[in-house]
């Protein structure tokens, strides 16, 4: 608790992996909605559900690569 306190041990890694789980669930269940309208719709929903995660996997660790940097930096 006292890292937590004294901002040594950092919360927003965290808020990050509950961010990616939200976006992946979102992306994956919009895809589906989508794929659901016909058409052409169901290639873009397709690509959605497959692509949607990966972008937002790919954005949650490059944000998270900040994080490394500050605590290797800080040792």
């Amino acid at each position: 608790m006292q890292d937590f306190l004294t901002f040594k041990r950092m919360m927003t890694p965290i808020i990050i992996q509950v961010l990616f789980w939200v976006g992946s669930v979102f992306y994956v269940v919009y895809g589906l909605y989508t794929m659901t309208q016909g058409g052409m719709a169901i290639i873009f929903g397709l690509l959605m559900v497959i692509l949607g995660p990966i972008f937002v996997r790919v954005v949650c660790e490059l944000i998270i690569i900040v994080f490394r940097i500050e605590e290797n930096t800080r040792k």
